[in-house]
C-alpha cells in the first residue's frame, strides 16, 4: 500500500461535515446546513484513513485548547495563591510588585486566556 498523507482540503471538509445528517440521509452537508457542492462531493469521495486521522487530530487540538481556556481561571487562582499569602492588602497591583519577570509573563499569559473569547473550531488553527 502506498504511503499517503492527509490532504488539508479534504480534512477541512471532514471537519465541516454534519455527521448526524450524513448518517440520516446518506448525503453530505456542511455544519451550517448547506449541501456539499458537486466538487466537494467529488473530493470527499477520495477520503483516506490518513484524512480521517488528521481530522481527529485537529479536533483533539481544539479540545485541548478548549480545556486550557476552561481551566484558566483555576490555573490563575493556583498561580496567585502563594503571592496572596504574602500580602496584607490583597490587590493585583501589590501582587505584581512581588513577581519576577517570568512570573509576570505567566500572569499575562493566564490573564490573556481568561479575557480572550473562545474561538470557534477551525482546522489547522490550533
Amino acid at each position: 500500500m502506498p504511503n499517503t498523507q492527509a490532504r488539508p482540503e479534504i480534512v477541512v471538509l471532514l471537519c465541516d461535515t454534519d455527521v448526524e445528517r450524513r448518517l440520516e440521509t446518506g448525503k453530505w452537508y456542511h455544519l451550517d446546513g448547506r449541501p456539499f457542492s458537486k466538487d466537494e462531493q467529488s473530493l470527499i469521495r477520495k477520503v483516506t484513513r490518513d484524512d480521517f486521522a488528521e481530522a481527529r487530530t485537529q479536533h483533539k487540538r481544539y479540545e485541548d485548547y478548549r480545556r486550557t481556556m476552561d481551566e484558566a481561571p483555576d490555573a490563575l487562582d493556583q498561580f496567585l495563591a502563594p503571592f496572596w499569602e504574602r500580602l496584607a492588602v490583597k490587590r493585583l497591583g501589590n501582587v505584581v510588585e512581588l513577581m519576577n519577570e517570568d512570573e509576570r509573563a505567566e500572569l499575562d499569559h493566564l490573564l490573556g486566556l481568561i479575557v480572550d473569547p473562545i474561538r470557534p473550531f477551525t482546522p489547522y488553527a490550533f
